[in-house]
């Protein structure tokens, strides 16, 4: 068995921890799967699992490895799509989600640019703030914030995005500044949540002195679209808990500004979902990098002006 099959059944193994349905996603058997992680064990001189009959679960050792793992099978993946000339002939039609603030601001923009270099393709851009489905969605990829529930998926992670608690001068002139979240509390603040169906109650989590902290919000204003609580949070409605790059122009007008500076969010992942396959289909890998690449530095400058907080 070869070492990069060894490596490829270690990080199914670890996303969807279970060697049967590891082994299944690999279309190999059970007796398979474990042998490979065994010779991998061997060669490496370490144990990746702790196994029991009811459990699987990584050791420190198994954790550590799965990252550089996962960048080495990237690394194929692209450098075989290279060789297979990904650049000639790509057609037909690519069917990304974004949430709105992301896919207006980021995507949308790209959009164009990526289409003239491959005039065969066509791209259905779907903007949503609610979670989505990539399989029964039809979806190739979907660009999201947050952490994704779904284990069988692959990530590609793009960057960590900073946040704002922000709210009008109208605002703080009739309900006064908050210095944290404690403030928030105990004030009662108007707090503008973005929700979904189905979500579960709704906290922000914040740094504080001894540790990010979860604070139960409350307010009257809800949505399920966040550039409405924008809208709300500069018409003086209450506090939005914000992406910069989201509202980086209005931080620099003053039509919007931070409050609570004491405990300020935690940052926020952005990636890009898709299924998992043995070979990428060559458009849907060719639009991820794409947009990756434009994106990425246009959130690092977002996220320093973070010194306007």
């Amino acid at each position: 068995m070869s070492y990069l099959d060894n490596i490829r059944t270690f990080v199914r193994v670890y996303e969807l921890g279970s060697m049967s349905a590891a082994g299944r996603d690999l279309r190999v058997s059970p007796a398979v799967t474990s042998a490979r992680i065994s010779q991998l064990e061997e060669h490496l001189g370490v144990r990746l699992f702790q196994r029991t009959t009811r459990s699987l679960t990584p050791t420190e050792q198994g954790k550590s490895f799965y990252g550089g793992a996962a960048e080495i099978l990237e690394a194929v993946e692209r450098a075989e799509a290279q060789i297979v000339n990904i650049t000639e002939n790509l057609k037909g039609s690519l069917y990304v989600a974004a949430p709105l603030g992301v896919g207006r601001r980021l995507i949308a923009p790209q959009v164009p640019k990526f289409l003239a270099e491959y005039p065969e393709v066509n791209v259905r851009l779907r903007l949503t703030d609610r979670k989505v489905d990539l399989t029964t969605e039809g979806l190739d990829l979907a660009f999201f914030l947050g952490q994704p529930e779904d284990s069988n998926l692959r990530i590609r992670k793009i960057a960590d995005v900073e946040r704002v608690l922000c709210a009008s001068p109208k605002y703080i002139k009739k309900r006064g500044m908050p210095a944290s979240g404690d403030d928030i509390i105990a004030d009662a603040h108007e707090c503008l949540s973005l929700r979904f169906p189905g979500a579960t109650e709704f906290q922000w989590l914040l740094r504080t002195d001894t540790g990010p902290k979860r604070f139960r919000i409350s307010g009257r204003y809800e949505s399920d679209d966040g550039d409405v609580l924008t809208d709300w949070a500069l018409a003086g409605h209450g506090i939005a808990l914000k992406p910069i790059f989201e509202v980086a122009q209005h931080l620099g007008a003053g039509t919007l500004v931070p409050v609570a500076v004491k405990t300020p969010p935690e940052p926020i992942q952005m990636a890009c979902l898709f299924t998992h396959r043995r070979m990428q289909d060559p458009k849907t890998r060719l639009f991820m990098e794409f947009i990756i690449e434009r994106i990425g530095s246009t959130i690092a400058a977002t996220n320093t002006s973070r010194s306007v907080v």
